[in-house]
C-alpha cells in the first residue's frame, strides 16, 4: 500500500468521498446525508474541516476528516480539531490506512497552530487511537431526568443510538428566531461569566451555525437572563429532550431556572431529558455506563486537561 498517494482532499473529490462515507457509515438510504455533511464539514463556523484521502489511481481508498473546533479558558483561545468521520473501502481494509492518514494529518496541522485533537471514540476504535498517542481523559457523565412516570420507563428502555435528526415539535421557540435577535445574543455573550475550565468559544456566527439552521430543528427557551437550546429526538420508542446549551449572563440560579422552563415547556413532547457533563439540576442523575469516553492528543498544547477541567455541553459532543 506504499504506492497509494496520500494527499489533502480537494473540492473535486467531494462526490467520491461522500459515496465512500455513505457506505461505511450505513447512510446510503439517508437523503439528508449530503446536507448534513456540508453543514458539519464545509459550513462550520470554526472553519472547513481539513481532510486527507488515500488514492489508488482514480479511486479513493480511504478518507479521514478532522472537524475544526475552538475552546477558551481564562481568556485564552485554543484551536482544536475533533477526529470524526473516517472510512476505508473494503478492498483496502487492514492495510494501515487509518493510521497513515490520521498521523499524516496531524503532522501537517502541527505547523498551522493547532493545539490539540479530541474525540469520543467507541469501544472498537478507541484502542487504535490510544496506540497512536491519544490519551484517555475519562468518561463524561450523562445526567438524565424523567419528565413523567412513563418517562422513567422509557428512559430505562432507551439503550439504542439516538436518531440523527430531530422530531418536529412546537414547544418553545425556533432557535433561529431567537438567534435573529442579534443585539440580545451579543449582550449575553459579552456578559457571560469567565471560566477557568475549557469550554467552547461562542460567538453569534457559531451559535447560528450550530443551532440556527433548519436541518436539525433546535428549539429554545428564553428568559431575561439567558437562553437554553434543545431539541427532541427519538431514541428507539422513547422521546429524548437533548439539552444542548444553556447560555446565561448571570449565576447558576438563573441557569437552573432556564432549565426548569425548558423541561416544563417540553413535557408533553418528551419522555425524559438528557445533558452532558455537569448536572443542570440536582434532579438530574448520571445514567450508569452511558457516557462517551473522551480522548485527547497533544499537538501544540502539551498538558492534557483532566476531566474536571473541561466544561462540555451536549452541543459540543453530539454526533451526527
Amino acid at each position: 500500500m506504499s504506492d497509494l498517494l496520500v494527499r489533502r482532499a480537494e473540492p473535486h473529490d467531494l462526490d467520491a468521498v461522500l459515496e465512500l462515507l455513505r457506505e461505511a457509515m450505513g447512510r446510503s438510504d439517508d437523503p439528508r446525508f449530503g446536507e448534513l455533511f456540508r453543514w458539519k464539514h464545509i459550513d462550520n463556523a470554526f472553519g472547513a474541516s481539513p481532510a486527507w484521502i488515500a488514492v489508488d489511481g482514480d479511486r479513493i481508498a480511504a478518507v479521514r476528516f478532522l472537524m475544526r473546533w475552538e475552546f477558551e479558558r481564562s481568556g485564552r483561545v485554543l484551536r482544536a480539531v475533533r477526529a470524526v468521520d473516517t472510512a476505508t473501502h473494503p478492498d483496502y481494509q487492514g492495510k494501515g490506512l487509518f493510521k497513515r492518514l490520521t498521523l499524516g494529518a496531524l503532522g501537517e496541522l502541527s505547523s498551522e497552530g493547532l493545539d490539540f485533537v479530541f474525540n469520543t471514540p467507541n469501544d472498537q476504535s478507541r484502542p487504535g487511537y490510544l496506540k497512536m498517542g491519544w490519551k484517555l481523559v475519562g468518561v463524561v457523565p450523562v445526567p438524565s431526568r424523567p419528565l413523567s412516570i412513563g418517562g422513567l420507563a422509557a428512559m430505562a428502555r432507551a439503550r439504542v443510538p439516538a436518531d440523527h435528526f430531530s422530531t418536529p415539535v412546537l414547544c418553545g421557540e425556533a432557535a433561529s428566531d431567537v438567534l435573529d435577535d442579534e443585539p440580545r445574543i451579543m449582550e449575553l455573550l459579552a456578559t457571560r461569566p469567565a471560566s477557568t475550565r475549557l469550554r467552547t468559544r461562542l460567538d453569534i456566527d457559531g451559535l447560528r451555525w450550530r443551532y440556527g439552521g433548519d436541518l436539525l430543528r433546535y428549539r429554545a427557551v428564553t428568559s431575561a437572563d439567558g437562553v437554553a437550546f434543545f431539541r427532541i429526538r427519538r431514541r428507539g420508542s422513547a422521546r429524548e429532550l437533548a439539552l444542548a446549551l444553556v447560555l446565561c449572563s448571570v449565576g447558576d440560579a438563573a441557569a437552573r431556572r432556564l432549565v426548569r422552563s425548558c423541561l416544563r415547556v417540553a413535557r408533553r413532547d418528551a419522555d425524559y431529558a438528557v445533558a452532558i457533563g455537569d448536572r443542570p439540576l440536582r434532579s438530574f442523575v448520571p445514567v450508569p455506563r452511558a457516557g462517551p469516553t473522551l480522548v485527547w492528543r497533544a499537538v501544540g498544547e502539551t498538558e492534557m486537561p483532566t476531566l474536571d477541567q473541561w466544561n462540555l455541553t451536549l452541543g459540543d459532543i453530539e454526533l451526527f
